[in-house]
């Protein structure tokens, strides 16, 4: 992934980082975390730029974040509904949790979108439940992208900072590899177990 963005920022510049931030925002694996880092290095610091295009990089990190947000938005805002109510009971998704969506987004929606942006793999998801819940696209739009840009800013900021040190952050993080994903299957298998129950309870009623 490295590889493939620095290719993409060799080839496109500025807008490369639009084009990666925008597919970072569906659910397509290419993490944020490596994305804008490697904008704050190779697009700024490399280039020679002073920190107001560090600012710059977090913009358009935001912008991409906010493109690719809305293609997933509408495109489970047109055809999320019918599915989620065809066949939600085979990925664990109920009628009353479409109608707790239903309210939640229309109460919480913009603090819901805000804060979700900038929590890892949850910011790629989140505009799913606002197409099917029909949020307010106005709001969204907003909330996405000032939830967006304090997360694209800081990491363009810290690959600004740590430069061609940027690949010594993986060696640090790898000790704590395996007590995440513990305890992120642990968290799934909790949230599974809940789900079907919900959803047989459904079934037979």
């Amino acid at each position: 992934m490295l590889t493939f963005s620095t290719d993409v920022y060799d080839f496109m510049g500025w807008f490369g980082v639009i084009v990666l931030m925008s597919i970072e925002s569906t659910a397509i694996p290419l993490p944020s975390e490596i994305i804008m880092p490697l904008a704050g290095w190779r697009l700024v610091l490399d280039e020679g730029h002073g920190v107001p295009h560090v600012f710059l990089a977090g913009f358009w990190g935001a912008v991409g974040s906010l493109i690719g947000s809305l293609a997933e938005y509408y495109v489970s805002r047109a055809g999320g509904r019918p599915f989620i109510e065809k066949y939600g009971k085979y990925i664990l998704i109920t009628h009353k949790d479409l109608e707790r969506a239903d309210s939640w987004f229309q109460t919480r929606g913009e603090l819901t979108v805000f804060v979700a942006r900038m929590i890892p793999g949850v910011r790629g998801f989140i505009s799913i439940p606002a197409g099917i819940a029909r949020m307010n696209v106005a709001r969204f739009s907003l909330f996405t992208f000032l939830g967006a840009f304090p997360w694209t800013l800081g990491l363009a900021w810290g690959g600004y900072l740590l430069g061609e040190n940027y690949d010594s952050i993986r060696e640090v993080s790898k000790p704590f590899d395996i007590p995440i994903v513990g305890t992120a299957l642990l968290i799934v298998a909790w949230f599974l177990w809940h789900r079907i129950k919900d959803v047989r309870a459904e079934s037979r009623s």
